[in-house]
């Protein structure tokens, strides 16, 4: 039982992980061009209150979602996370093929600091907050999801709470530390593990609440992963094949 417990666990906290981790680089990416371009006041004012607006949430919708009867909680939540894995999985697959440009940190950067570049700066740069404020916002709406529905299906949201606000103070740190823009992040090698875990939970939870009784109970998500990750290597195979074909 307690061998269960604990690979449950590690696979909840590693999604949680990786999915927070990859959404808080671009968010960094973006926060830092603005407090290049535009001054770090603003920047992290909107940094500030982006991430109180989503702890906010988390407050709020968190214990609302444990009071729904688990079978059905596992499968709404275990359709979204579907949805989400299988979303993160196209996009990774489309650039492991090559079929689809690779995130570049980089360009972002270039990107946000060219749309800031004009305009005078004042003490108290609107500009700076609101562009500082969606970033975070909107890549941490992502995170809040991801915790919220993997946290509440396991009835474990305080563990993933506490994992994504790690998770979000270690890319800060980093952050400070380099001072630029994350762009040496494996990330498309971070968005197809996190897709595929995703999808692992979604297909385990769905079941669960089908009345499915899994083999090994929740040891059973590791082997779920790793078929889905063979899987997406296949497909990336097969893609960048085909691809040689059509070039040929």
């Amino acid at each position: 039982m307690i061998a269960t417990i604990s690979t449950s666990n590690s696979v909840l906290i590693l999604a949680i992980f990786l999915a927070t981790a990859v959404e808080m680089v671009e968010a960094l990416t973006i926060v830092v061009a603005v407090g290049h371009t535009r001054g770090w006041r603003s920047a992290l004012e909107g940094v500030l209150v982006a991430l109180t607006t989503l702890v906010a949430l988390v407050a709020a919708f968190g214990p609302a979602l444990l009071r729904i009867p688990i079978n059905d909680l596992r499968i709404v939540v275990g359709s979204i996370l579907l949805i989400f894995g299988l979303q993160w999985l196209r996009k990774a697959v489309l650039r492991s093929s090559g079929l689809k440009a690779k995130h570049d940190e980089d360009a972002i950067f270039a990107s946000t600091v060219a749309s800031l570049e004009h305009g005078e700066v004042s003490r108290r740069d609107t500009l700076a907050f609101v562009t500082s404020f969606k970033g975070v916002f909107l890549e941490g709406l992502e995170v809040v999801i991801t915790v919220l529905t993997l946290g509440a299906s396991a009835h474990k949201i305080l563990l993933a709470s506490w994992v994504a606000i790690g998770t979000v103070l270690l890319v800060a740190v980093v952050g400070v530390l380099v001072a630029k823009q994350l762009s040496s992040v494996p990330e498309n090698a971070m968005k197809m593990t996190v897709g595929v875990l995703l999808v692992s939970y979604g297909t385990f939870w769905c079941g669960e609440g089908l009345g499915i009784h899994w083999t090994g109970s929740d040891a059973a998500l590791p082997v779920l992963a790793l078929v889905y990750l063979a899987g997406t290597w296949a497909i990336v195979a097969v893609a960048k094949q085909s691809r040689k074909n059509v070039a040929s």
